[in-house]
C-alpha cells in the first residue's frame, strides 16, 4: 500500500466495499469528515491531519522535481541583449535572462521572487523558486558592495543587487552561463559599464550651465536619468552633443 493508507485504517472506520485511495493519493479531506461523522477523539484527529499535511508535503516536492525537470528539458535560448562599450564584451541583461526564462517557469508552475537583508556592507540575496503546489527551495549569495568606477553609494548597492539576483536566479534554475553573460570584470552586472567620473560629470555640467542647455532634453538625448549616469563609452559623445547645442534663450 501507497504511504499513509494504513495508517489511515487504524484512525478512520472504513464503511464495507469503500476503497482507500486510488492507489496514488489518499483523499485525506474526506477521511477527515468521516472522522469527524464518526466522533473520532482529539488525538485521532490531530493524527490524520498529520498524515495529511506530511503526504501532501512529499507529494509538493515530488510535483516540482519534476516540474524542475520539464523546465530543463525546454530551457529557453537567452540572447546576449547588451554591449560592454569599455571591454567590447555582449552579456544578457538580467531582465532579458529572468523574464524569458520566467515565461517558460510559468508553463510549469513554478516561480522565483528574491529577499534582500543587509548588514552594514554585506548585502544578502536570497532566490526562492516556488512550485504552485507549495514546494519551494532557495540559494542565498551575499556580497559587498560594488565601488568600482564613479557610482554613488546608491549605484554601488544597486549594482551588487543586481549581480546577486543574477547569479543567485542562474543557480536555483540550473541555466548554465558563459563568462561573457555574467561578464564579471570589475563593472558589476546591474550597470556592466563605467560611469563617467566625477571631473569629466562636472565639465558637462559647466557647459550645461554655461550655454543654458535644456538638461531634460539633453539627458533625454543621452538616455539616461542624471548626468552621473552617462556611461564612459558616451563621454566624448555628450560632450559633442553640448558643443552643438544652441542651448535656451537666457
Amino acid at each position: 500500500m501507497s504511504e499513509g493508507k494504513d495508517e489511515v485504517k487504524d484512525v478512520v472506520v472504513m464503511n464495507e466495499g469503500e476503497p482507500v485511495g486510488n492507489g496514488s493519493i489518499v483523499p485525506y479531506d474526506n477521511f477527515i469528515q468521516t472522522a469527524i461523522s464518526q466522533n473520532a477523539d482529539l488525538d485521532k484527529l490531530e493524527k490524520l491531519i498529520a498524515l495529511k499535511e506530511r503526504v501532501e508535503k512529499n507529494e509538493a516536492k515530488k510535483a516540482y522535481v519534476s516540474a524542475m525537470a520539464a523546465f530543463k528539458a525546454n530551457v529557453p535560448v537567452i540572447i546576449k541583449d547588451k554591449t560592454n562599450k569599455q571591454y567590447g564584451s555582449k552579456y544578457s541583461s538580467i531582465e532579458n535572462l529572468v523574464n524569458n526564462a520566467n515565461l517558460e517557469l510559468g508553463k510549469h508552475g513554478l516561480s522565483a521572487n528574491w529577499s534582500l537583508e543587509q548588514d552594514g556592507e554585506t548585502i544578502k540575496i536570497t532566490c526562492t523558486m516556488t512550485h504552485e503546489l507549495g514546494h519551494s527551495e532557495s540559494v542565498t549569495m551575499q556580497g559587498p558592495p560594488d565601488k568600482s568606477g564613479s557610482k554613488n553609494d546608491l549605484q554601488k548597492i544597486k549594482s551588487t543587487m543586481t549581480y546577486l539576483k543574477l547569479a543567485t536566479f542562474e543557480c536555483i534554475t540550473g541555466i548554465a552561463t558563459s563568462e561573457a553573460n555574467v561578464n564579471d570584470d570589475g563593472n558589476g552586472v546591474g550597470a556592466a559599464c563605467e560611469f563617467i567620473l566625477t571631473e569629466q560629470k562636472a565639465t558637462l555640467e559647466k557647459i550645461i550651465k554655461d550655454k543654458n542647455v535644456n538638461v531634460g532634453k539633453f539627458l533625454a538625448h543621452m538616455k539616461c536619468d542624471e548626468v552621473a549616469t552617462i556611461e564612459q563609452g558616451d563621454y566624448v559623445k555628450a560632450l559633442n552633443v553640448l558643443r552643438l547645442a544652441k542651448g535656451d534663450p537666457k
